[in-house]
């Protein structure tokens, strides 16, 4: 069994937090609304030490916003990548020389039910 900590790609809105369309969720004024269990999942991912990588198809322009709007719901993340645009997503990984193990894992969410039940 690999020991090493698993590093979460995690999207932001639809995901974290209640999807608005941009025009409303980049507002000075927007108060993003938490969908149930994230805060409670991100603190159990980041105690067993996973690297939370989190995503959005946000303009490189919002970052200041978007990391406001974080810090305000007490989102916790190592990294945070803007400006991927709303299309597929596709990760590449390596399966190791070792085993058959799959490395690369998505798992889909149906907007807006948030990441409270998962099992990582």
């Amino acid at each position: 069994m690999d020991s090493r900590p698993k590093t979460i790609f995690c999207d932001i809105d639809g995901t974290l937090i209640r999807h608005y369309p941009p025009t409303q969720s980049m507002l000075p004024d927007h108060e993003p609304e938490l969908l149930d269990n994230t805060l409670q999942t991100l603190l159990e991912w980041d105690k067993k030490g996973y690297n939370i990588i989190l995503i959005s198809g946000r303009r490189e322009g919002s970052r200041r916003e978007t990391e406001k709007q974080l810090a305000s719901l007490g989102i916790i993340y190592d990294k945070l990548i803007l400006g991927i645009g709303g299309g597929k997503r596709y990760i590449i990984n390596d399966r190791k020389s070792y085993g058959s193990e799959n490395y690369a894992i998505a798992i889909n969410l149906d907007r807006n039910t948030g990441i409270g039940n998962l099992n990582i």
